[in-house]
């Protein structure tokens, strides 16, 4: 993070808030909510300002954007802000979500209610699924949205890891567990037909839901740097991950799913058991979780703490697992 960065997106924030020269204003100093490699944020009063990651891919994220701000995802993605236009911009010109500060592209958001991590009895289980199914089941429509980045991030990850610990011999079973995921879930190949596709999420977790204008507005999902088309399965694998590994009580897994379930989620069949079709992104989701701790806990100088050493843990029994077979190794 650079300070001039940081004021930049307080500046533009701002201005969002306040689009009326002169305007009496009693907002607090701009506040930095967030900053890691994926993006800065940094909100002035109701409105939130992203600087996106070094190197994104700006025609995909406008993508992504056109998606979130388009009227068949309204109460279920929260949409960006629009830009303020330039001087003489066409008055019917379509609205701009991207611009771009200090060489990163930028995005404007309205400010809401996050998921309090202090309450974990809280946390709105029921209505993730219920976001979550009605995402699965908007119609993809038009070219040009790209592929939901989920096996992308697993490798990434992975990656991280091999850079931050290179040769250590205790990440060897995180490495051997992904080694047996089939390609797709690696980012190598497309998913086979039969998983099916549809409009997904890309990095599903508790994060990534926002109550709009708090306390009364609804749930929504918020980040679209990884939607696209794909394996919705891949958006319920966090969840079933945690669970696997013992992280997520039984009980709530199980209102997750019902939930999913009940509002006709297509990730996973309707009844019976749901791990013929999560248990792959479910591995992927651990590895990638495990890959990060080792990646995290070597960046802060210290061993892997009791959580991070679960799914580690796990990562040792997936690797005893047979491998998974790809379609194109068997065809």
């Amino acid at each position: 993070m650079t300070t001039a960065l940081v004021r930049a997106l307080g500046d533009l924030a701002h201005r969002a808030a306040h689009p009326s020269p002169g305007t009496a204003c009693s907002c607090p100093p701009p506040a930095v909510l967030a900053d890691r490699a994926d993006g800065t944020v940094v909100r002035s009063g109701p409105v939130v300002a992203k600087a996106h990651a070094p190197g994104t891919d700006t025609a995909a994220l406008t993508a992504r954007l056109r998606l979130a701000a388009g009227p068949g995802l309204t109460g279920t993605l929260l949409a960006p802000l629009p830009l303020r236009p330039p001087p003489g911009h066409p008055a019917d010109a379509a609205p701009a979500y991207l611009t771009e500060l200090h060489g990163r592209p930028v995005t404007l958001w309205p400010h809401g209610e996050p998921v309090d991590p202090g309450d974990p009895d809280a946390a709105p289980w029921e209505e993730a699924a219920g976001l979550l199914a009605r995402l699965h089941r908007t119609e993809i429509r038009g070219p040009g949205l790209p592929a939901m980045r989920g096996p992308a991030k697993a490798a990434l990850a992975v990656a991280r890891m091999r850079t931050a610990r290179p040769g250590d011999p205790a990440t060897a079973p995180v490495i051997a567990a992904w080694h047996g995921l089939p390609g797709w879930a690696r980012g190598e190949s497309p998913p086979p037909a039969d998983r099916g596709t549809f409009l997904c999420h890309g990095d599903l977790h508790l994060g990534q839901l926002l109550r709009h204008r708090a306390p009364d507005g609804r749930w929504l999902l918020i980040d679209v740097d990884d939607a696209g088309h794909g394996d919705p399965a891949w958006d319920l694998a966090r969840p079933a991950a945690w669970y696997a590994a013992g992280l997520l009580p039984p009980e709530v897994w199980l209102r997750f799913l019902d939930a999913y379930r009940a509002a006709g989620g297509p990730a996973v069949r309707a009844e019976g058991d749901p791990w013929p079709e999560l248990d792959v992104p479910a591995r992927a989701l651990t590895v990638q979780t495990a890959a990060l701790a080792w990646a995290k806990s070597a960046a802060e100088g210290r061993a892997p703490d009791e959580v991070e050493r679960v799914v580690i843990d796990a990562c040792a029994r997936i690797a005893s697992l047979a491998p998974e077979l790809d379609v194109e190794q068997a065809s």
